[in-house]
């Protein structure tokens, strides 16, 4: 069964965003551990971090942030690297949330209600990064969306991604027990990396470098195990509907998927190429 249909996706984090906010503070994402004593929202910064460092972002570049979510990433780009960031999400209460928050720290960032499957920017707007974390795999048109940003990128141009994956060579099986439940409960389609490298391949970009993360980001989920020990929370989960129970569910069945290897955490940088030959 694929549970990554848009007009769920858009549905969902329109009605629990705040919660989420709420449970995991500005950024939406895994954090990131190199000590292993950094403080959840610390870690969380860190991935940030890593993604830029990994991805060579430098001074002023025109950044469209994929999956933008609530903003985190867009305004820690605009704040700490002066970026020209244009953030894209399916919710309308994101985009606002991002608007306000960025709006609230005097910042000027762009927020669009967008599906990403569907890019819609006038003939001129290029970007020098495409960045995206944790978004991707919430699409059932992943495809469309590389070829899209491809052209999008100016030549030299960086996609600087993160994303979930399923480890290669898994059975039927393993699939339905470890990744299964973390697809409906997160909302997305696990691909594997060699998925996500042909696609981007295809669409005429230059993978640089991917990096496995897992080990570095699976203590997210000790600290989201706590989290949902509040009774109330798992309260406001029934009253508001499936799909939040089924998110806090899939809290487990994160850290079981990492911890049998079957989950896996990946960068990938790729880059557009100065020019091609014809």
């Amino acid at each position: 069964m694929r549970y990554n249909q848009t007009e769920t996706i858009r549905d969902h984090y329109d009605l629990v965003s705040p919660y989420y906010r709420s449970l995991w503070g500005p950024h939406l994402h895994h954090g990131f551990w190199k000590g292993g004593s950094e403080t959840p929202a610390e870690a969380q910064e860190g991935l940030i971090k890593e993604l830029i460092a990994r991805a060579g972002i430098g001074q002023g570049l025109r950044i469209l942030d994929v999956g933008c979510g609530i903003g985190g990433s867009s305004i820690y780009l605009v704040r700490n690297f002066g970026a020209k960031v244009t953030g894209i999400t399916l919710s309308k209460v994101q985009a606002e949330m991002a608007s306000a928050a960025a709006e609230s720290d005097g910042l000027d960032v762009s927020f669009r209600v967008m599906d990403a499957q569907d890019l819609s920017f006038a003939p001129d707007e290029q970007f020098d990064c495409i960045w995206s974390i944790e978004a991707i795999s919430h699409f059932h048109k992943k495809k469309s969306f590389f070829d899209q940003a491809s052209k999008l990128l100016v030549p030299g141009g960086v996609i600087a991604i993160t994303d979930w994956f399923g480890k290669k060579g898994l059975s039927d099986s393993e699939r339905t027990e470890l990744l299964e439940p973390i697809e409906r409960g997160m909302l997305i389609e696990l691909n594997t990396l060699e998925d996500y490298l042909q696609m981007m391949a295809d669409a005429g970009t230059v993978v640089q470098e991917t990096g496995n993360l897992s080990d570095n980001v699976a203590q997210t989920w000790d600290f989201g195990l706590d989290i949902i020990q509040d009774e109330s929370l798992w309260q406001t989960a029934r009253d508001i509907g499936a799909d939040f129970v089924h998110f806090l569910d899939s809290f487990a069945a994160m850290k079981r998927g990492y911890e049998a290897k079957a989950l896996e955490y990946q960068l990938i940088i790729s880059h557009k190429p100065e020019s091609r030959l014809h």
